[in-house]
């Protein structure tokens, strides 16, 4: 059987609006970066069925310094200007990324797995098992990472209407049971067919067809404030002493 080819990313911006340059801190005594990196070797070491190569993609020299000094391996690709304003969908990103790759390798990837810098609490097996999901549902374009919600549309949110509020999705609802499951979706990792991105024209995920892989429901907050950031670092000691699969992708980076 052919090896599967997969492109496993790391993107970051220089700077930051909401927490400046978040993506260069410290989190509990090592990089916040390097946790993707852990994560993305401890993948490679779970699948040497299939071929892996990493990029990370950035505009920001010292995220790519650092990251270089540890993992020499990693492709660095420049992020080109009109990639990098705020408001450039990640979709663009990573069909640069896809492009740029296969242009530097000389290879056709069948997947591109995407990592999230600022998500340093992964379990060591939820990248393999986002990815075995996807590749066991070759009906999905895309699979993304969720936690279940902890508001619900149909029962505890709302949305202005005028002076007032109404439902975010009109119901009759009385009990939470009544509702279908939601789920909130924590950005951590996207395992795309290839197909999608390089056909995707409008950059929006929901064009495809959508799988969840279902993650620790605190392990992950976006880290967007100092705030943020202060309570991950809380969270994170905490699942540390409680839970060693949370562990074993900081223990990788001391290794």
């Amino acid at each position: 059987m052919e090896q599967k080819r997969v492109l496993l990313t790391i993107c970051g911006r220089a700077g930051s609006k909401g927490f400046q340059n978040k993506n260069l801190k410290m989190f509990n005594g090592y990089p916040l970066a390097h946790y993707s990196l852990s994560a993305a070797m401890l993948f490679i070491g779970s699948r040497p069925d299939a071929l892996v190569d990493i990029c990370v993609n950035t505009d920001s020299m010292p995220l790519a310094d650092l990251i270089s000094a540890k993992y020499p391996e990693v492709t660095v690709l420049p992020r080109p200007g009109e990639l990098c304003g705020d408001v450039v969908p990640k979709m663009a990103v990573y069909q640069h990324s896809l492009r740029e790759m296969e242009r530097q390798k000389g290879c056709r990837y069948d997947y591109l797995i995407d990592l999230d810098i600022t998500s340093p609490l992964r379990q060591a097996q939820d990248v393999a098992g986002a990815f075995d999901l996807k590749e066991s549902r070759p009906d999905l374009d895309l699979v993304l990472s969720v936690t279940p919600g902890r508001r619900n549309p149909y029962m505890n949110m709302a949305q202005q209407d005028g002076d007032a509020l109404r439902p975010v999705i009109e119901n009759r609802n009385t009990a939470r049971q009544q509702t279908p499951p939601v789920f909130d979706i924590n950005a951590s990792i996207y395992v795309f067919e290839r197909r999608f991105l390089v056909e995707n024209t409008t950059s929006f995920l929901w064009d495809g067809r959508v799988g969840g892989y279902e993650m620790f429901d605190t392990g992950i907050i976006d880290i967007d404030s100092e705030e943020d950031y202060l309570l991950m670092e809380a969270i994170a000691r905490y699942l540390y002493e409680t839970y060693p699969a949370f562990g074993a992708i900081r223990e990788n980076i001391r290794k």
